[in-house]
């Protein structure tokens, strides 16, 4: 089983923000690539692919292991199992949409 990191919401959404990294994730879906194989598949230079993992790996959205002198990268589910729950709470823990502060509001002229 693989230990769930604690990272914050904030740098793991983050990591979720550019569109190369969600092809990324895309692409992992189903299987596990190396570098070069996912340069190729995503036609991306070696030198951005490896920001881009390394952003997501810092997250812990990804995960990494060696094999010989290759790296493999796979999605680290529990990781993304925690951010899904993470949103889910703001559905099951709100009972009512925000409501405006009251300070402010008697300010407004009437849109009428």
């Amino acid at each position: 089983m693989v230990a769930l990191v604690e990272i914050p919401a904030a740098k793991a959404f983050h990591a979720l923000s550019d569109p190369l990294r969600l092809r990324i994730i895309e692409s992992l879906r189903d299987c596990e690539y190396c570098v070069a194989d996912l340069c190729e598949h995503l036609d991306v230079s070696q030198s951005k692919l490896s920001f881009h993992l390394r952003v997501l790996k810092e997250s812990a959205i990804l995960r990494s292991r060696s094999q010989g002198r290759w790296t493999y990268y796979s999605l680290n589910l529990p990781q993304i199992v925690a951010l899904e729950q993470h949103l889910a709470d703001f559905r099951y823990l709100t009972t009512s949409l925000p409501t405006p502060p009251e300070t402010g509001l008697s300010n407004r002229p009437d849109e009428s």
